[in-house]
């Protein structure tokens, strides 16, 4: 009997060893392979590989051989990732073991991800129709994807077709940032119904009308709003939009400009004010680029110093003065301006209404209107301040503007709109109850007509963002990177192509927050190595990040103007209830003036040491020659 339970347990033993000489011995031999199912040529991808019988294990090393070459992977709770980058088609073979994996691989040729978003963004403009252009550049994109993962093309083009809704408006629509956007928008959208319907907006206008009683005060008085919420563009873009527009209407200005003036004073203010939604990420790029190249700079102070260099967005702010105050236009919108003084807004917008018919004429009073905006204002700067405090401390040491600015910075900007938008809507409800104007059920009937309005902007939007979901998947920012960065220049070009840089991947995506993240670690570091490697003292290579931390920040902005798929281009248009299309097309050769003018006399001079406040000077006559010379009356 002892023999016996001897024998058992040295069986035991023999067995437990035999089970696990996987782990114990040599290797594994189950695992499963998962590869992204986007790959791109020469772009380096992660390939994941999990081992279940090491799930147990914190951490265990393990021979993989990839394509005959061994190495020595770290697997995780039974989880390791290696890096590959695919150059061409090919059969990827790993072995763990005695266990072989194959499959092959056709990687998407690079150059391909610039087809998406050109195609899209050359038939808006040219059929000016943006739904079906955002679409076609989704259905080219998708197809091409499908196809490169080994589907024959007929197969692709019917795959792809449905992968727009089923992947990539899903993907898009599942992110809580653009979701966030949606309902402020909706929510925006609404509370303006309820504010023209009971005579807050048309009280707006009765005040307003005193002191813009012309096309061009009407103008002014739009710019200067755009400069007063400067805190967020998505709020600068809706709120401004929506409450001058009725004014605008009146005086005959062009919803074309009203869009013009609204973009134009949105993102360039967001920019480069100390206190916005935008700094966080900013200041995060260019600490993760002081860190890299390990200089002893504080980020804030490396932005302040760079907005000497901003030439774009303050040349833009300017731009738009310009015009208001010598009352010409050129280009495409001369035409849409001459047009609407001749004809008005009603004529040439017919199925869009001004938003100011009040359904109780006897009850106009202002400030049904003014107090929602004002909370939604306020609300977003308390929300702003609210959230930061919960992610950084304040520090008493560094002063109240770089304190005030680093907590709003890393601030949640989309939940302090979503607040404050839906304080706005239910402060708007109270007041219109409250006086008896209307009743609650008029009251929740005007928010939900508010929430159909918009629809067609949601819609826009939707299809943009899965564009840009595309783009990023192909890689076409690193297409349009990698062509400029190849080339070999001084450190003195290095801004002026970092400009043009950003310009063209904010055109193609869309983003200029997408630009940034792109641009901001891979130029800065590469832009003081380059000055360094090219000789140049502490002072000139700081001179030269300077200018370039600008630039990308001016590039993306300039594109954003540019491009038929921005979002923010897309929530101007929406809020001036101008087309679309139209907008780009008439505000396209004012930014692309602007641009010029702001690369060859502002950025590249001062690159080589020109003053910035001469080169200003210089910048600003320029541009007033130009409205003069090319511009015409309008009146």
């Amino acid at each position: 009997m002892r023999n016996r339970y001897l024998f058992l347990i040295f069986f035991f033993f023999i067995s437990v060893l035999f089970i696990n000489a996987k782990v114990w011995g040599q290797t594994p031999h189950d695992f499963s392979t998962e590869i992204p199912k986007v790959i791109v040529q020469n772009i380096p991808v992660d390939i994941t590989i999990t081992i279940p019988s090491l799930i147990s294990t914190q951490l265990d090393t393990v021979p993989v051989n990839i394509n005959g070459k061994e190495i020595e992977l770290i697997f995780e709770r039974g989880v390791g990732k290696l890096e590959y980058k695919f150059t061409e088609k090919e059969e990827l073979k790993i072995a763990i073991g005695n266990t072989p994996f194959s499959k092959m691989i056709s990687p998407i040729p690079l150059w391909m991800s610039v087809l998406p978003p050109l195609i899209a963004i050359l038939m808006a403009l040219v059929f000016r129709e943006v739904f079906s252009a955002l679409f076609i550049g989704l259905m080219v994109g998708s197809v091409v994807i499908t196809y490169y993962q080994g589907f024959a093309f007929w197969q692709a083009i019917f795959l792809g077709l449905f992968s727009i809704i089923d992947v990539y408006i899903l993907e898009s629509l599942n992110n809580s940032a653009h979701l966030s956007v949606i309902v402020f928008s909706m929510m925006i959208g609404a509370m303006v119904a309820l504010i023209s319907e009971n005579g807050g907006m048309k009280g707006i206008v009765n005040i307003l009308s005193r002191y813009a009683n012309s096309p061009r005060s009407g103008q002014f008085v739009t710019w200067l709003m755009g400069i007063v919420i400067f805190f967020d563009d998505y709020a600068n873009t809706l709120v401004v939009g929506n409450t001058m527009r009725p004014v605008t209407d009146r005086l005959k200005i062009s919803r074309e400009k009203l869009s013009y003036i609204v973009d134009s004073t949105a993102a360039p203010i967001t920019a480069i004010a100390f206190v916005t939604t935008w700094i966080g990420a900013e200041l995060s790029y260019i600490q993760d680029g002081i860190n890299t190249i390990g200089l002893d700079e504080t980020a804030y102070d490396i932005f302040l110093n760079s907005l000497k260099y901003s030439f774009y967005p303050i040349l833009t702010l300017l731009f738009v003065l310009l015009l208001i105050y010598k009352k010409r236009e050129f280009g495409p919108m001369l035409n849409a301006e001459r047009k609407t003084r001749r004809n008005g807004v009603d004529k040439i917008h017919p199925q869009v209404h001004t938003d100011t018919e009040s359904l109780h004429t006897d009850k106009e009073k202002w400030y049904n209107a003014v107090i929602p905006v004002i909370v939604i204002i306020a609300g977003t700067i308390i929300g702003l301040i609210s959230t930061g405090l919960n992610n950084v401390d304040w520090n008493p040491e560094i002063g109240f503007p770089k304190n005030l600015s680093n907590v709003i910075g890393h601030a949640d900007s989309y939940k302090a709109l979503l607040w404050s938008s839906l304080a706005g809507v239910l402060v708007a409800v109270v007041l219109t109850t409250s006086q008896k104007i209307m009743s609650l059920k008029q009251s929740v009937d005007s928010l939900v007509k508010g929430f159909k309005t918009m629809v067609t902007a949601v819609l826009i939007l939707v299809l943009a963002w899965s564009l840009a979901l595309i783009t990023q998947y192909m890689h076409t920012a690193d297409f349009i990177s990698g062509i400029l960065l190849e080339i070999n220049i001084t450190p003195y070009l290095l801004p002026s192509i970092t400009f043009i840089l950003a310009a063209l991947v904010a055109f193609a995506t869309g983003s200029s927050w997408g630009t940034m993240a792109i641009l901001y670690p891979l130029i800065l570091p590469s832009s003081w190595l380059i000055a360094q490697e090219y000789g140049l003292g502490y002072d000139q290579s700081m001179a030269i990040f300077y200018n370039v931390v600008s630039t990308v920040l001016a590039g993306s902005v300039l594109g954003d103007h540019c491009s038929p798929i921005s979002d923010t281009t897309i929530l101007s248009s929406l809020a001036s209830s101008c087309n679309h299309i139209e907008h780009v097309r008439t505000q396209l050769p004012y930014a692309l003036t602007v641009g010029l003018v702001a690369i060859f006399l502002g950025t590249l001079p001062a690159a080589y040491g020109v003053p910035t406040y001469i080169l200003f000077i210089v910048n600003l006559i320029v541009l007033y020659f130009i409205v003069v010379l090319f511009g015409k009356k309008v009146e």
